[in-house]
């Protein structure tokens, strides 16, 4: 099991476009995902899951990651964190 801390960058938070982008990459990998915001924990292959988040700017998630190929499905998805969803100018 591998667990990330990660902070959401971009301006507008876990709105739809960047809930669908971690959802369509979570689903590439056969390893279980979870995030989890203030205690509560939700399945990361689920947009309705990601979408209760209701995640905003600056809101600290844990990330964690299951199964057999969890190294790179961590790795993947901490990239979309970092990098703002693309979102950041």
């Amino acid at each position: 099991m591998i667990v990330r801390e990660v902070v959401v960058k971009n301006k507008s938070g876990l709105h739809t476009r960047p809930a669908s982008m971690i959802v369509r990459t979570a689903s590439r990998f056969k390893s279980d995902f979870f995030i989890e915001k203030d205690g509560y924990e939700i399945n990361g292959k689920s947009i309705i899951g990601v979408m209760t988040l209701a995640a905003e700017p600056g809101a600290r998630l844990k990330l964690i990651f299951d199964g057999e190929d969890e190294h790179e499905a961590a790795e993947a998805i901490v990239a979309l964190f970092e990098q703002g969803f693309g979102e950041i100018e």
